[in-house]
């Protein structure tokens, strides 16, 4: 919207939208550049899908790394993604490359912000690829030493849904990424949190974005920024008219974004200055366990079981990564027709995997998003699968567990597989385990997400482009607000994350490049 009155409630110099891992990177570098930087967050929890994560980092060449000992380098990585990616975003790539082992050490000059390495393997079988993994995570926090900030910080998945709070521990995960960052950013002094801020608005003045539009419990409110705007709120997953209007499978209701969030907001008001926009048909996809409730709980690492389509046949490996585990599902109907992980008895009829949530078997089975049956004839019918087609498909199984090798579909050979297999299975393959204790069990799988990676295109700088491919002046985006260079791939755990910080880092740098009297950039910029 354009600016005629220029009456503002509030100046400061840089403005961020979102509180998740990209923007609170990107608050604290503004802030410990000496920017006077408020971050808009449209909840009354910091932190988005970023405090649900696991925290895995993909931020490669780094200081971190060489502490692990890994035999990593930064050409490592860019090998890497050029096998998967081609010559496509080559310049958005390599200036992530660039800037990730500067990012980290500039973090990690802060005593609250520490990093750790982590096993987890990279995705994809490519040149470059790092069997054990190259992303870290954060230490974790204690809780005194965020102190007044403990009640801002988003909780873990489970308790956020039920309206609970942090237990009494140190948080971990993405709680302990989000409170460092956010612990780092308002100790400078020169950063101020304001929740319950849902920005709907971009505010321009010749040509240039100076501010947004913010509803709060207080009414509207206009805030300027002096040297720029960077939207890092998130992708558009919770707003299943636009999910629809793009083509992104599943629905709102089974995203992994916290609950009445990532609405596309953002999108849309950067659209109407006439941003350009690339991927809207993406998302970071992964298997979702049905829950009694209708939403989902993000699903990866089985260790048991097999997965089957309505037919009743297996029609992938079970043990993908779940980015390619839910394209699978997707491929296989799995956005309208019903995908089932069929398992038996042998851990007392848990769920032979991780879901975040934890799965309760009692409330499933009395929900029937499980079901449970004492052969596999009755357990067809009580799924609606043929059932010679599900006997047959699980004593294939069974032949490939004793033997070791998965005809069909490979399951165990890649070294991703095997990351999470029991190894206590006492087969030839532990990621091949006999389907053969009854009772067995069938639990309702769906197509999640873990967030759209569709949206606004963006320049090596961060800066929002047109759609003439001009930059738009005053706005950057970064996080799945903007589309991701790594186009429809996955690359590895912690990619989503660790583009996001990069991203945003890369923009408040540019930012630092501008007068904070006449909004032009001092120094020639690419």
């Amino acid at each position: 919207m354009q600016d005629d009155r220029q009456e503002w409630d509030a100046t400061h110099e840089v403005i961020v939208v979102g509180s998740g891992a990209g923007a609170l990177t990107g608050a604290l570098m503004a802030a410990a550049d000496g920017l006077d930087t408020v971050v808009l967050e449209r909840t009354e929890l910091v932190g988005g899908t970023s405090a649900y994560s696991g925290a895995a980092c993909w931020l490669p060449g780094t200081q971190v790394q060489e502490r692990a000992d890994l035999d990593d380098s930064t050409e490592a990585a860019r090998n890497y993604l050029r096998a998967l990616l081609g010559d496509a975003e080559e310049e958005r790539r390599e200036a992530f490359l660039r800037h990730a082992p500067e990012l980290v050490a500039r973090l990690e000059r802060d005593p609250a912000v520490q990093f750790q390495w982590q096993a987890f393997p990279d995705y994809v079988a490519a040149p470059g690829r790092m069997d054990a993994g190259r992303s870290f995570i954060p230490l974790d926090l204690p809780q005194d030493e965020l102190g007044d900030l403990l009640p801002l910080v988003r909780p873990a998945v489970d308790r956020d849904r039920a309206g609970q709070g942090h237990p009494d521990a140190p948080l971990a995960q993405g709680r302990a990424l989000i409170g460092r960052l956010l612990l780092a950013a308002v100790r400078t002094g020169n950063a101020t949190v304001r929740t319950e801020h849902r920005v709907t608005g971009l505010i321009t003045e010749d040509g240039r974005v100076t501010g947004v539009e913010a509803q709060t419990p207080h009414g509207t409110v206009r805030v300027r920024a002096r040297r720029g705007v960077l939207l890092a709120a998130g992708g558009f997953e919770g707003d299943d008219t636009l999910r629809a209007e793009h083509g992104v499978p599943g629905g709102a209701a089974w995203t992994m974004a916290p609950r009445g969030t990532n609405t596309g907001d953002l999108l849309r008001a950067a659209v109407e200055i006439g941003a350009a926009t690339a991927l809207l048909d993406e998302a970071w996809w992964c298997p979702g366990t049905e829950r009694p409730d209708g939403t989902a709980a993000f699903t990866l690492g089985l260790r048991g079981g097999l997965v089957v389509d309505g037919s009743g046949r297996r029609f992938a490996n079970e043990s993908l990564p779940y980015d390619r585990m839910g394209r699978a599902i997707a491929a296989a109907g799995g956005a309208q027709s019903p995908t089932y992980l069929i398992f038996d008895s042998r851990e007392g009829g848990a769920l032979p995997a991780i879901t975040v949530p934890p799965a309760d078997p009692g409330e499933n089975l009395a929900a029937g998003t499980w079901v449970r049956a004492d052969s596999l004839d009755e357990l067809a019918a009580l799924i609606g699968v043929p059932a010679d087609a599900l006997s047959d498909t699980v004593a294939r199984f069974n032949g490939f567990a004793a033997t070791g090798t998965d005809e069909d579909h490979h399951r165990g050979e890649d070294p991703y597989d095997r990351f999470f297999a029991n190894r206590r299975n006492a087969g030839p393959n532990p990621c091949l385990v006999p389907v053969d204790q009854p009772p067995y069990y069938a639990a309702r799988l769906v197509l999640s997400d873990l967030g759209t990676k569709g949206g606004l295109r963006t320049d090596v700088h961060a800066r929002v482009l047109d759609t003439e491919g001009r930059p738009v002046p005053g706005l950057y985006a970064a996080g799945n607000t903007s589309a991701s260079f790594t186009s429809r791939v996955y690359p590895g755990p912690g990619v989503p994350l660790g583009t996001a910080m990069v991203a945003a880092s890369l923009a408040v740098g540019h930012m630092t490049e501008v007068s904070a009297d006449d909004g032009l950039v001092r120094q020639p910029t690419a």
